[in-house]
C-alpha cells in the first residue's frame, strides 16, 4: 500500500499537469450533477481552486506563490465557502467569480510560463497544453457569470430566463473559445460582447502560438546532438 502511494506520488511530481486536466474533466462532470444547486456549485469551485493550488506546489512554475496569486486563491476560497453557507447575495457571488476568475487566469499564466521555459518537449507539456485550454474557458466562464450578475438578460437563450445557469455559461466558454459556435447561448449585452470578442481573440491566438510552440519543440528534440547544441547558445536577433 505504502509503495503504491509512493508510485502515485512520483506519478503525480512527474506529470501534474496530467492530473490537473484529469481533475478539471472531473470537475466538469461533478458540475452537471450540481446543475441546479448553489451551494454544490460553490462547493465545487472550493475544490477546483483547492486543486490548483496542489498542483502548483509541484509545477512550481506559477505565479499563486506570489502575494497577489495568494491573495485571488484566498479569496475565491473565502467567498464560495460564504455561498456554500447559504449566503446569496449578488455581492457575494459577484466577488467570488472574480476571484475564481483570477485565480484561473493566474495558473494559465503560470502554466504558460512552465511550457515556454523548457528548451525541448516533455510529455507533461502536452498536457499542459491542454490544461491552460481548460484553465481559460474556466475563467472566461466565471466572468460571463459576473457579466450576467451585473447585467441581467445579457444572454439570450432558449429558455428565455435573465440568469444562466453556470454550467450553460461553461458550455458558452468552451464554445466560444474552440470556435466551434454550437452553444444555444447568445451575448447580446455590450458587455457580455466584448467578453465573447476577447475570448475569440485569446482562444485563436492560443492555438496559433501554442501549436506552433510543439512543432519548434518537437523539431529540435530530433535535431543532432552537435546542431541542437549550437542552436541552444544561438545569440538572439537583435
Amino acid at each position: 500500500m505504502k509503495q503504491t502511494i509512493l508510485k502515485m506520488w512520483q506519478d503525480f511530481k512527474n506529470l501534474p499537469s496530467a492530473w490537473l486536466l484529469l481533475i478539471q474533466f472531473i470537475l466538469l462532470v461533478l458540475s452537471v450533477l450540481a446543475y441546479d444547486n448553489v451551494s454544490y456549485r460553490a462547493g465545487i469551485w472550493v475544490i477546483g481552486v483547492l486543486l490548483l493550488l496542489v498542483v502548483a506546489k509541484v509545477i512550481r512554475q506559477t505565479p499563486v506563490f506570489t502575494i497577489l496569486g495568494l491573495s485571488c486563491v484566498a479569496g475565491a476560497i473565502f467567498f464560495s465557502l460564504l455561498i456554500l453557507l447559504g449566503v446569496h447575495r449578488p455581492w457575494v457571488h459577484i466577488t467570488a467569480h472574480a476571484f475564481e476568475a483570477a485565480a484561473y487566469f493566474s495558473a494559465a499564466y503560470g502554466l504558460l510560463r512552465y511550457m515556454f521555459h523548457d528548451r525541448y518537449l516533455t510529455k507533461d507539456e502536452l498536457f499542459a497544453a491542454g490544461a491552460v485550454f481548460t484553465l481559460l474557458a474556466w475563467g472566461f466562464a466565471f466572468l460571463y457569470s459576473i457579466c450576467q450578475l451585473i447585467y441581467p438578460a445579457s444572454f439570450s437563450s432558449p429558455n428565455g430566463q435573465p440568469l444562466q445557469a453556470w454550467f450553460d455559461l461553461l458550455f458558452l466558454s468552451f464554445s466560444v473559445q474552440s470556435a466551434t459556435g454550437l452553444s444555444d447561448l447568445m451575448p447580446i449585452s455590450p458587455f457580455a460582447r466584448m467578453l465573447a470578442m476577447i475570448q475569440m481573440f485569446f482562444g485563436v491566438m492560443y492555438l496559433a502560438v501554442i501549436v506552433s510552440r510543439l512543432i519548434a519543440l518537437q523539431y529540435i528534440r530530433h535535431l543532432p546532438d552537435k546542431a541542437r547544441l549550437t542552436h541552444k547558445h544561438k545569440p538572439p536577433k537583435e
